[in-house]
């Protein structure tokens, strides 16, 4: 004995203005086929006359298809305007996302930022010589580092500080722990680790790291006339 599967339909439900323009092509095509019987009938049979209702009935499908036609351009029209409508909805939201998350970016940076000078408070202010208040480094991408670091003079600052700042970098690449030393001997951007100051000076920048490495620590040094005044360092 065979028994077979049921059957099963699988409904679709179009949206009222599609229904809506299906239904007039229907109703158009029908009253546009009586039209052209009636046009070929008289084309073919010059005699053959329709009575008065018959030819009533042909002039009010005649003007019912214009209508429809018309109502099918408008249908379709607002569908075209409706859709453009949400593309620019679309397009205004994913710009107010971006504006929204360059504005938070903005505000970390801020917080940060007044964190940041937190330590110029008066009870810092207060310890003589050269310190490292804050210092922060991170990657940025898988060849590069970006760090910040203030340096500050305590004890009143009657003096100009003049030194040079000096990062090392922890890796681990091919099994095999290195340091590599920013600025290199042979560097010739020395200028962007030089220190001038008499209170305060906020440095930061990018260190590339060979590809493949593996950054475990940095540490950071304040350097005057070779001498280590300074140095503070981080694990990443």
């Amino acid at each position: 004995m065979t028994i077979s599967a049921p059957k099963m339909t699988i409904k679709r439900h179009l949206p009222w203005p599609l229904m809506a323009l299906l239904w007039a092509v229907v109703v158009a095509v029908g009253a546009a086929a009586a039209v052209w019987t009636y046009q070929l009938g008289r084309n073919h049979l010059p005699g053959l006359q329709l009575q008065g209702d018959a030819s009533e009935q042909v002039e009010q499908l005649s003007e019912q298809v214009k209508k429809l036609s018309a109502e099918n351009e408008r249908l379709q029209s607002a569908s075209n305007a409706s859709q453009n409508e949400l593309k620019i909805a679309q397009s205004a939201q994913a710009q107010l996302a971006t504006q929204v998350k360059n504005l938070e970016a903005e505000i970390n940076r801020q917080k940060e930022d007044l964190a940041f000078f937190d330590s110029l408070l008066p009870t810092n202010l207060g310890a003589p010589g050269i310190t490292i208040q804050r210092f922060k480094a991170e990657q940025a991408a898988p060849n590069q580092l970006r760090y910040r670091v203030l340096v500050m003079q305590g004890g009143g600052g009657t003096q100009q500080f003049a030194g040079n700042l000096q990062l090392s970098v922890n890796i681990v690449q091919g099994g095999k722990s290195a340091i590599i030393n920013f600025p290199e001997s042979n560097s010739t951007d020395l200028a962007r680790y030089r220190l001038a100051f008499k209170y305060y000076q906020r440095v930061e920048g990018l260190l590339n790291i060979p590809e493949g490495a593996s950054i475990k620590s940095v540490a950071v040094r304040v350097l005057d006339r070779g001498q280590v005044r300074a140095q503070q360092s981080v694990d990443l």
